[in-house]
């Protein structure tokens, strides 16, 4: 065949190919508009390229996948009403931390999220803090240690965690580590063996076909959660990694700005409760839900603090983004202040347009993101966005460092702290969890912090953006428009 001949025969291949993938999209899938003509644009521009990038990075999740995560999904109601102590919604409109509240209270209960009080609350902002607390806490565990972590790596870090985690499983306590196929593929399986043989427990969120990393067709689909639960007491999460990066010591990315939690009280139940859920999944693990209270792994509450909280969890398992949900109501039902940190600041039509009606509504809101970007292609997506905050009005803040915090504060008493960014990624395709902290207390205090990275952060207007070079400006635009896909 002639070179006509053969490029007419690919055009014809590539169009049908684009047919068919839109048909999936828009009648199996469901896909929405933007992510439909984002990907049409990659297949157009990039015919065969662009089908072998869908199945890799765009194709949905399975049914099999989705109706078998469902299935081994346990409801917190299912767990957490039949522990003693843990108010009903009805009681906890009377409460006097909720009662203002309540909207949002009732949206994240419909979710089935219990609002859990008595929880003393620990802030970190940096990775040596933290890590210095979970290392304390592993060491004196007496029944259990559940781990789940994005990126869990096989560095300094990961090496001196690793060998606690050996030493406690031989100790007889039981330890169980949940890692991300992709976030943690630089660490070989190997790492995680030697915890198999010393008595632990191992499982492997959406591991690769055949154990073949470069054929993992769920690529896309990540558990981005940073989960520690010990002895069903003590419950971290946040945007930390077991990583030496988040640590601080990454010279690029220095200096290196997050946020995490450690948490006393009833709210370890939720964060448990999510451990579990995935831990299921991923082991094909049946253990009768109400078996887990007699092991121990839900002891009884105590009040150790004042703060009630509500953890949420999402996924791409679900049709309903519920973090993404929560954030919404918390902008639209702000009085006076919504302050935002993010790595990533991509945000769809509907979180667009609570901002801007928050902002129109008089509302001050700030939203702050590293200077220094770790990932280009998302940070040129960030900034396009950004310059339409700031046009509007809203404060824009460019940390000087890596910001890699996921924290929302809103008024004087709420505060959201977890692993899931201000992206599509996070709201739709990564698994994710945060934790609605209602607390005066709390909210005043990361306040304080909030204004502290102001001090240490650049101030930008639209004049910034303005000044930019036209081909950044391109770049900008070119990743807005692909944005649906990060």
């Amino acid at each position: 065949m002639d070179y006509v001949t053969i490029s007419l025969l690919l055009f014809t291949i590539s169009m049908c190919l684009n047919f068919i993938l839109l048909i999936i999209m828009v009648f199996l899938e469901k896909r929405k508009p933007q992510n439909i003509i984002a990907w049409l644009t990659v297949m157009t521009f990039l015919p065969l390229i662009g089908f072998m990038l869908y199945v890799i990075f765009g194709s949905g999740l399975s049914r099999r996948v989705r109706k078998m995560i469902k299935k081994k999904a346990i409801s917190e109601r299912d767990i957490i009403r039949n522990i003693d102590g843990i108010q009903t919604l009805e009681e906890a409109k009377l409460d006097g931390i909720l009662k203002h509240d309540i909207e949002l209270v009732t949206l994240c209960y419909s979710f089935g999220c219990y609002p859990l009080p008595g929880n003393k609350i620990k802030i970190y902002t940096n990775g040596e803090d933290k890590l210095k607390d979970l290392i304390d806490d592993i060491k004196k565990a007496k029944k259990n240690i559940h781990l789940e972590y994005y990126i869990f790596a096989d560095d300094q870090t990961g090496k001196e965690v690793m060998k606690l985690l050996c030493q406690k499983a031989k100790e007889g306590v039981e330890v169980k580590l949940i890692y991300d196929s992709v976030g943690s593929r630089k660490a070989p399986r190997r790492f995680f063996k030697q915890l198999e043989k010393a008595g632990g427990k191992v499982g492997e969120f959406f591991p690769p076909f055949m154990n073949i990393r470069l054929l993992n067709l769920k690529l896309n689909y990540r558990n981005h959660r940073k989960l520690a639960i010990i002895d069903g007491v003590i419950g971290y999460t946040g945007g930390i990694n077991i990583r030496d990066d988040h640590m601080g010591k990454h010279k690029k990315l220095r200096p290196w700005r997050d946020t995490h939690i450690r948490m006393i009280g009833s709210g370890v139940y939720a964060l448990q409760n999510i451990f579990i859920d995935d831990w299921r999944y991923c082991t094909n693990d049946n253990t009768p839900p109400l078996l887990y209270i007699e092991q121990g792994y839900f002891p009884s509450p105590q009040i150790c603090g004042n703060a009630t909280i509500q953890a949420i969890s999402s996924g791409p398992d679900s049709q309903v983004q519920k973090i993404k949900e929560t954030f919404v109501q918390m902008i639209i039902n702000a009085k006076n202040r919504v302050y935002i940190q993010t790595p990533y600041f991509i945000p769809d039509d509907v979180f667009f347009a609570a901002l801007r009606i928050a902002k129109k509504s008089g509302i001050d809101i700030r939203i702050m993101v590293p200077k220094k970007p770790d990932k280009h292609t998302v940070y040129w997506a960030t900034l396009s966005y950004l310059k339409e905050m700031s046009e509007m009005g809203i404060k824009v803040y460019l940390y000087n460092g890596f910001l890699h915090s996921k924290a929302i504060l809103v008024d004087d008493n709420k505060l959201s702290i977890g692993t899931c960014n201000t992206d599509n990624r996070s709201f739709g395709l990564n698994f994710e969890d945060t934790v609605i902290i209602y607390s005066k207390e709390m909210n005043s205090e990361y306040d304080k912090i909030f204004q502290q990275d102001m001090k240490d952060s650049q101030e930008v207007n639209v004049n910034y953006f303005q000044k930019k070079r036209w081909i950044t400006k391109f770049l900008q635009a070119l990743m807005r428009l692909l944005s649906s896909l990060f």
